[in-house]
């Protein structure tokens, strides 16, 4: 079959790449009829814009914008004036959150000041983190308006807050930009100011409105709110707080390379009367980068890859080939060369003409630095020409980076080292933190079988091998102390070791020195997977890794002395303090991951009867014994025998013999695991009150068994899957469980503001309102932090019921479509519309607390085309202009249903993401489709 010519670049493509889609434009404009080919009058919409954003001071979403203005004004806002929002610097201002998906934008009277690192929020467009689900999370630093009233003051309370607790509260909240639940408020303020909070704060949220902004997520429970610090403290916080630390990398970077910045302060002032652009940061989350070359790891010298990057060098570099090469004659030599001077050098071993800077003359020699490649030379003065006018278009693409929670050791040689095995010369993907003129990242190798992070591998560098654990195959230790015993059967193990009796001791003055100081400065504000701080365990402060983030307020790490992966909220962190840091990134982990040897059953088959056998026999036992019968060290793990006494000549008496008589690994038939309520086995908070109350006590981890690798990507709020149609057949689950109540849709003809998460073809598709995104996001983050930590108990999953079941590494809302034999479950998720296949071990009870926000993803199908069979190559086209991207749902019809998974919609899509132009999807899947039909009659 021929494709019209118009679509066949389109899918071949398609076939041609991998499966990343590009995410959602910076906004989205809920008014379809008002932009298309009308004048506006601007300074009528900037007059109302200023009115708005006198009642609404502390910023909204811009997304939020046109809904606002029509309830206002009673008519639409002109689809222009979303894009020239930016330029009208003296109305408002526009700013990208700090959040992990910058397509978040806000909106902010013209009084409020950016810091540069928000510099790039200007940007209309982005493109999603490989293999990602979008995370549209509510994670910016001020929400939208709250339509909930707040629960009514206590008579009692007082009318105002003092100026002293005023200032320590702003202090709080400038450290959590992205939002602070107001639970964790009392034991944050406690820890950090050794002080109770007064109890009336909490009781009258209200009292805390010149401080921040409460926002109520969950409508149906008042008491779970987020604070948001206000615009005005976040501008100072960005020259105080945040930027203080910025600040003093930058003058360590701008002492190490002092001369460099005067020679460069004097090449501006003569780039004769011609100007280079500069360079922009890629407005992916994770671009791909080269690194050339790093003396310091606070300016790594690198190359950004891409269309408007690589590729356009390399054109550009062709072309100078053919201009300085081919004909020598028509080229000026550059006769009297100066410091700072761009020029063309033609190299000297490959036929190849740079653009190069010179930094210094030396007789009938000149050094010069190639801008586009990043590093130095000494060339003779014949290889100098004058650098033509057109050549000066493109930024110079060698620029500078930073990378995060290598501050402190910027110039170790160990470091260093280990950044030039692995990093230098090597193309990797960059995660950008935070962006300005030196951007902070975290980089990753992706070309191995698992991510490599290369900050956390730098630090490692750091470590002092002979503080490690002593293991020799066939050796005996006694003393042994069983930290972790996970679901799978891996144990985790502390011996006795020269470096763990270290790390007792300076953890004892960590404890002691946080009692002492009463500063926010140790709160974590900015954290990255790979980062290294502090959190409770057993009520003392140990040492984490980071390991994922979902979201921007709940994480996951590792404990990495005992060996247990846990799900807290980021306020319970705390940055290592400078005085320590140095000697505990010198201590290695303490926590010896072990398997028993001998066993019939592999890891990761073990049953519940056997992990909860061994977990009562070795939990909480120190005098333990184990032999090592092999060190896999491909797997960093060792193979053991292990005792709970001292006998360890006698292998019959090990665990190991112990639970093969026992036959324990024996799988019962239709047997599977649901959860009880943690509120008295909880190692981890319940979501209705502060998880920082409670640490981890147990060395039980509940969430999966931790992994011997840094994850590369931030876990969004959706997670891979097999896109399918939606449940055909009506369901009806159990009458006792109280279903959420049904997502509210505007009569038909009105629009909708929506974000398609799944696209199969102009048939099936799935919308989720845009409105309720930041809603999902933080039910997400509560059910992670629920579920991954409470105990695991029978249960009997039924087809057609709602569950809450992990995939990947999150909670979702499901229902079962079916269970097989092989106790995979096969479970639809109810607010993305995808298809999962899930062991049935992954499956708990749904919650009545989670089943108040309505089922977030809706089935819709495509209005204003044929019904149709739709071709793979149809719905190539269609996917790639609708899936993964906020767009304009025009509600055409819809057919109600019994069950919230049964609604379906037939609406018109348009995506208003261009300025001049609104395209309308159903006129692009009908010329696709009368081309394709005029090219078979043919």
């Amino acid at each position: 079959m021929t494709l019209p010519s118009r679509f066949q670049k389109e899918v071949q493509a398609h076939l041609s790449r991998n499966s990343q889609q590009t995410s959602p434009p910076s906004h989205l404009n809920e008014n379809l009829d008002g932009g298309k080919g009308k004048v506006y009058n601007p300074q009528q919409v900037q007059s109302c814009i200023e009115d708005i954003l006198s009642q609404y001071s502390n910023g909204f979403w811009v997304s939020k914008l046109p809904q606002i203005y029509k309830e206002l004004y009673n008519q639409d806002l002109p689809t222009e004036a979303i894009g020239d929002l930016e330029t009208w610097k003296h109305i408002c201002t526009v700013e990208r959150t700090c959040s992990s998906n910058p397509s978040e934008l806000l909106l902010y009277p013209a009084k409020v000041q950016t810091t540069a690192s928000s510099s790039s929020a200007l940007d209309k467009s982005l493109r999603s983190p490989v293999h990602q689900r979008p995370q549209l999370k509510r994670s910016g630093s001020r929400p939208p308006p709250s339509t909930s009233s707040p629960s009514p003051s206590p008579p009692s309370s007082p009318a105002s807050l003092s100026p002293e607790l005023k200032l320590k509260l702003e202090e709080l909240l400038r450290k959590y930009s992205s939002g602070l639940w107001a639970h964790a408020l009392p034991k944050l303020f406690q820890d950090t100011y050794k002080t109770k909070l007064p109890a009336h704060v909490l009781d009258n949220l209200q009292l805390l409105s010149d401080v921040c902004t409460v926002d109520y997520p969950m409508p149906d429970n008042p008491k779970r709110a987020i604070l948001y610090r206000r615009s005005s403290s976040s501008s100072s916080s960005s020259s105080a707080g945040g930027g203080a630390e910025d600040e003093k990398c930058h003058r360590r970077a701008s002492s190490a390379g002092e001369e460099e910045q005067r020679v460069k302060r004097e090449a501006a002032k003569r780039l004769c009367d011609h100007s280079v652009p500069a360079l922009h940061i890629p407005k992916e989350e994770y671009p791909s980068v080269l690194v050339v070359e790093a003396t310091n790891t606070n300016e790594v010298v690198l190359r950004y890859i891409g269309e408007s990057y690589s590729q356009a060098q390399e054109r550009m570099e062709d072309e100078m080939r053919e201009f300085y090469c081919l004909d020598k004659n028509k080229v000026t030599p550059c006769s009297s060369p100066f410091s700072g001077q761009l020029v063309a050098v033609e190299a000297e071993e490959e036929e190849e003409v740079l653009r190069a800077q010179i930094c210094e003359l030396v007789a009938d020699k000149v050094k010069v630095h190639f801008v586009d490649h990043g590093f130095s030379e000494v060339v003779s003065k014949a290889k100098l020409f004058e650098l033509h006018e057109k050549f000066l278009r493109l930024p110079f693409q060698a620029t500078k980076s930073q990378l995060a929670g290598l501050e402190p050791f910027s110039q170790e040689p160990a470091v260093l080292k280990t950044f030039e095995a692995m990093a230098s010369g090597q193309i990797l993907l960059a995660e950008i933190l935070q962006r300005g003129q030196t951007p902070l990242m975290v980089l990753y190798d992706t070309s191995q079988d698992d991510d490599v992070n290369i900050n956390a591998a730098c630090m490692k560098a750091l470590q002092d091998k002979t503080l490690s654990s002593p293991l020799q195959v066939n050796s005996a230790y006694m003393n042994v102390s069983v930290t972790s015993v996970c679901s799978d059967g891996t144990v985790y193990c502390q011996l006795p070791s020269r470096g763990l009796a270290k790390l007792s001791e300076i953890l004892e003055n960590v404890e002691t020195y946080f009692h002492s100081q009463v500063t926010s400065e140790f709160l974590v504000s900015r954290p990255f997977c790979g980062k290294g701080c502090m959190a409770r365990f057993k009520g003392k402060w140990s040492r984490v890794e980071i390991t994922n983030l979902h979201g921007s307020r709940v994480l996951d790490i590792l404990f990495l002395d005992v060996g247990i992966q846990a799900s807290v909220e980021v306020f319970e962190l705390r940055e290592i303090p400078q005085k320590f840091l140095r000697d505990l990134m010198a201590i290695p982990p303490q926590a010896v991951k072990c398997c028993l040897a001998e066993l019939s059953v592999s890891v990761g088959s073990w049953t519940p009867d056997a992990v909860q056998w061994l977990r009562e026999k070795v939990l909480n036992t120190t005098d333990c014994s184990m032999k090592v019968t092999k060190v896999d060290k491909s797997k960093q793990c060792v193979y053991v025998h292990l005792f709970t006494d001292k006998n360890f000549h006698e292998p019959a008496c090990s665990l190991n013999h112990q639970m093969a008589r026992l036959d324990l690994f024996k799988q019962q038939p239709d047997v599977y695991l649901t959860s009880h309520s943690p509120i008295k086995t909880s190692t981890l908070a319940a979501p209705t009150k502060t998880s920082s109350g409670s640490d981890i006590s147990n060395g039980s981890p509940k969430s999966a068994p931790v992994a011997a690798r840094s994850h590369l990507r931030r876990v969004p709020s959706g997670a891979k899957g097999t896109p399918g149609s939606p449940p055909g057949a009506r369901s009806f689950p159990s009458p006792s469980l109280q279903l959420p109540p049904l997502l509210e849709l505007p009569p038909a003809g009105n629009n909708l503001d929506v974000y398609v998460s799944v696209a199969c073809h102009p048939g099936h598709f799935v919308l989720q309102p845009w409105r309720d995104m930041y809603k999902l996001v933080v039910l997400m983050g509560e059910m992670i932090l629920f579920y991954n930590q409470i105990d695991e108990t029978l249960l009997n999953v039924q087809k057609n019921q709602i569950y809450a079941a992990k995939v990947e590494y999150n909670w979702y809302r499901v229902l079962v479509k079916g269970v097989l034999t092989n106790g995979l479950v096969s479970v639809y998720e109810l607010d993305y519309g995808k298809h999962e296949l899930v062991s049935c071990t992954q499956l708990r009870a749904l919650n009545e607390e989670f089943r108040q926000l309505p089922f977030q993803g809706i089935t819709a199908q495509l209005a204003g085309v044929k019904t149709r069979q739709w071709s793979e190559e149809a719905s190539i086209v269609f996917r790639n202009h609708v899936e993964k991207k906020p767009l304009v749902a025009q509600l055409e019809a819809a057919q109600e249903a019994a069950n919230p998974w049964d609604r379906k919609l037939t609406v018109f899509l348009v995506d208003t993401s261009q300025q001049d132009n609104d395209i309308w999807v159903h006129d692009i899947m009908a010329e696709f489709a009368d081309e394709l039909t005029g090219d078979v009659k043919m």
